[in-house]
């Protein structure tokens, strides 16, 4: 099959990263913003992350974010990328997205994750009080399903157990991951798999190709669905895109250094850093988890990304320092894009 740009939807994923010299409060209003604007520029999806501890990203609770960003939105798939499941109880949070599918029925996403999502300080305290964890990851999703889409059967251990809200639709179940293991589990459990490629840019194709050879059918998905997400920056011209992602350049060299974010610096700090030649060649790796450049250029990258990972959506997060630029490359890509949303959207 032959993919083209016109074949794919884009979805967004933002972190609610906090750029130097701003505040949290300042950085979760600009995801509200961008939001809004996804929706009027005709965006599908826009999905919010949880993060711990995490100085330089704002988003600890995905799913009350949700509820604000939902009510704000009309038509745009609101999600979560992802939900931390091994902190949590399957039961509680499949009740707070019921909850979330009643209020906005047919848009709510829940995107699963096991990562760590902050440092072992702020796990722990996650954790506290409760046994298992990552091991019980499969079971887990396997409850989910039983309370999303039915109820728990005879054999099961909490039989007979009611989901509150009851309501008529359910949302729409994504396991993330950037291995073959996480690949094989969607498969296996029958959820949508989104590839996170702007973590690891190696093995992404066969990844989301084996998801699909592998599915077996749900009562969450009757098909494989797939997407592969990415850092993304659109500019008037490539020098511009690659001026803007010096920001994100040292972002990750400092994240890779510290294992803790720290907020996203400006572009004149990325500039003015003293880089060690080490700290060059990941820059130069880490760019390989980047689609970057003029419009043109960012649509044959999206083209060619939509070819080799045979997926029919990308999503992809943009981090910059200025919310004017990250508001501009939204814009540029869904105009190139040929996203249709409200008439008259710049």
């Amino acid at each position: 099959m032959t993919w083209r740009c016109a074949d794919m939807k884009l979805s967004i994923l933002d972190q609610s990263p906090v750029p130097e010299g701003s505040t949290p409060a300042e950085a979760l209003a600009e995801t509200v913003s961008l939001a809004i604007e996804a929706d009027r520029l005709g965006y599908h999806r826009f999905w919010v992350s949880e993060h711990h501890a995490a100085r330089g990203l704002a988003g600890s609770s995905p799913e009350v974010l949700m509820a604000h960003l939902a009510a704000v939105t009309s038509r745009i798939r609101i999600g979560s990328g992802a939900v931390l499941l091994p902190y949590y109880s399957a039961y509680k949070v499949a009740e707070n997205f019921r909850v979330l599918e009643a209020l906005y029925p047919g848009r709510i996403d829940l995107g699963l994750g096991r990562a760590a999502g902050g440092g072992a300080l702020a796990a722990r305290a996650l954790q506290e009080n409760r046994t298992g964890g990552a091991e019980l990851y499969e079971l887990q999703i396997r409850d989910l399903l039983s309370y999303l889409y039915g109820a728990p059967d005879d054999e099961h251990r909490f039989a007979g157990l009611e989901t509150s809200p009851q309501v008529s639709t359910a949302p729409e179940l994504w396991l993330l991951g950037s291995s073959r293991d996480s690949a094989a589990l969607a498969a296996r459990l029958g959820t949508g798999y989104a590839y996170a490629r702007f973590i690891n840019s190696d093995g992404g194709s066969m990844a989301v190709r084996s998801f699909r050879s592998s599915f077996r059918p749900s009562p969450a998905a009757s098909a494989p669905r797939a997407l592969v997400s990415v850092f993304a920056i659109c500019a008037e011209t490539s020098a511009e895109a690659d001026r803007l992602a010096a920001s994100m350049d040292l972002s990750l060299v400092q994240l890779e250094k510290g294992h803790v974010s720290t907020g996203t610096p400006s572009v004149e700090t990325a500039l003015g850093y003293n880089y060690t030649p080490y700290d060059r060649f990941r820059i130069g790796d880490n760019r390989r988890r980047m689609v970057l450049g003029s419009p043109d250029e960012v649509r044959r990258q999206f083209t060619a990304l939509i070819e080799e990972y045979q997926c029919e959506e990308i999503m992809f997060a943009t981090l910059v320092h200025r919310y004017e630029d990250k508001l501009k490359s939204l814009r540029l890509i869904a105009d190139v894009c040929g996203l249709h949303g409200e008439a008259g959207a710049d």
